[in-house]
């Protein structure tokens, strides 16, 4: 990649968005995108931490902890992979420097050693909470009304997955797992993430699944992550009108009373295995009434049939004999496979809600069917598009679950700013791929010379951001 460390002269960001300069005008276009979006979004990256107490000496201090809290998320959003690439793509390089000094008044990028000194001794819940603040704020500013099931509800999604792993013990907190003779240590975390039928998958909250100590009697799961993470959850959006969508480990008597007592919604996947009580009511109530049936075509061609069945009103006695009254939904798709042969596939769900012909269509699609978003836009894309989720940025725990915050803002940010109206506008036949606009935002960043009027000037625009499905 190209370094222009010469004495090239800086650009008017405004006049260059015009310029025949094909190649510039882009590097201006998608920086301009990422530091609007933060700015009309956030009020800045210094606005977005300022929630974030430094536990540094004062007398010691060269970069602000702004500096090195958004280092982590460019590490992130630019796609580097690694902490050393900080110090080969971002140190030593004049346009990078000169976008350290407009935006924090420090003369360079830090080194990244420099980084995981300050993560490991940060407050892990600030950090969680500027990732949550994120959040909030885009509800707040009611950028997410429209997705809502049913105009009421936001749709979180509850998940674990697997975050590092190691051959030898890591530190106290690891969880372990035995095969074939060989022990694993590992640090999985269950995540809360508010999705949209659109693809937005924004983190809402991370509940890190860790022992108390080394060898304890019982080792930590996602069942206990899942009632810590709901009591913060409450906490923090005790108004919030939530729709849990959940994987069959958590349909059962203490997720259902959870949801009761916060009052919460939620659509639970159902397994026919699962509750074999409520399974054999509503294989013998869903055959009766013909107002519970109800076939339903989509598709571009209507080549796919729905086949959609439900019972409200099942009674389910739990094993601490608390009484839940629940609903079950089945849905029995049938669209035609690669060779064109129909295939059906079956899909079924526990939830508090109460059915109707003129619900189930919305609930089925626009709300079970969404729980498979933490996986596809959300955990394998931050695996495998670039993030590198698995990656062991640090063998500090604390500077660890710092970095995988610090993944989550690149995450969201990289959404707002693909999605954003001020990118497609500015590339109206797009890029190509989610890792493209990253490149291209690390060109601009190592390439495009820009002042500190320049940086002010794009930080005093005032744009409207509105977003458009994928």
């Amino acid at each position: 990649m190209p370094n222009t460390d010469s004495d090239k002269a800086s650009v008017d960001v405004t006049a260059v968005e015009h310029s025949q300069d094909a190649d510039i005008r882009e590097q201006v276009l998608i920086f301009k995108a990422f530091v609007v979006t933060v700015q009309h979004f956030f009020g800045g990256f210094r606005c977005l931490f300022q929630g974030v107490t430094d536990p540094r000496h004062s007398a010691y201090i060269t970069y602000p902890l702004p500096t090195l809290m958004t280092t982590g998320v460019l590490m992130f959003l630019l796609r580097l992979q690694a902490r050393r690439q900080v110090g080969n793509l971002l140190r030593g390089n004049g346009p990078s420097a000169a976008k350290y000094q407009a935006l924090f008044g420090v003369a360079s990028c830090p080194h990244g050693d420099t980084l995981n000194y300050l993560y490991a001794r940060s407050d892990v819940a600030e950090v969680q909470e500027v990732v949550t603040g994120m959040t909030a704020t885009l509800i707040r500013r009611k950028v997410l009304y429209r997705h809502r099931l049913l105009d009421k509800y936001f749709l979180v999604v509850v998940d674990g997955t697997g975050m590092l792993s190691f051959s030898e013990r890591h530190c106290p907190y690891c969880m372990t797992r035995t095969y074939q003779g060989y022990t694993f240590y590992y640090h999985p975390v269950l995540e809360a993430k508010l999705v949209t039928p659109t693809g937005f998958v924004f983190s809402l909250m991370t509940e890190f699944i860790e022992n108390p100590r080394a060898n304890p009697t019982k080792q930590d799961c996602e069942l206990k992550a899942f009632y810590r993470l709901a009591e913060r959850l409450k906490q923090r959006f005790p108004r919030l009108p939530i729709c849990l969508l959940l994987d069959g480990l958590f349909a059962g008597g203490p997720t259902f009373s959870i949801c009761e007592k916060y009052h919460w919604k939620y659509l639970i996947v159902l397994q026919e295995d699962d509750l074999p009580f409520v399974n054999e009511e509503f294989a013998l109530l869903s055959q009766l009434p013909p107002e519970t049936h109800l076939v339903f075509r989509t598709g571009v061609q209507s080549e796919i049939q729905q086949d959609l069945r439900w019972v409200n009103q099942i009674t389910y006695v739990d094993s601490k004999q608390n009484e839940h009254s629940v609903a079950v939904i089945e849905c029995l798709e049938t669209k035609p496979d690669a060779d064109k042969q129909p295939k059906t596939t079956r899909f079924k769900w526990i939830t508090n809600f109460n059915v109707t012909a003129s619900k189930v269509v919305c609930l089925a699609n626009q709300g079970g069917r969404l729980r498979w978003k933490i996986e596809n836009e959300g955990f394998n894309v931050q695996k495998n598009g670039g993030y590198a989720l698995e990656h062991i940025f640090s063998q500090d725990a604390t500077a660890g679950k710092v970095f995988y915050l610090l993944l989550q803002i690149a995450h969201l940010l990289s959404q707002l700013i693909e999605r954003g109206s001020l990118f497609r506008k500015a590339f109206p036949k797009g890029v190509g791929s989610a890792k493209n606009i990253a490149f291209r935002l690390l060109e601009a960043w190592r390439n495009l010379r820009l002042t500190l009027a320049d940086v002010q000037q794009l930080l005093d625009i005032r744009v409207q951001i509105r977003f458009a499905p994928p």
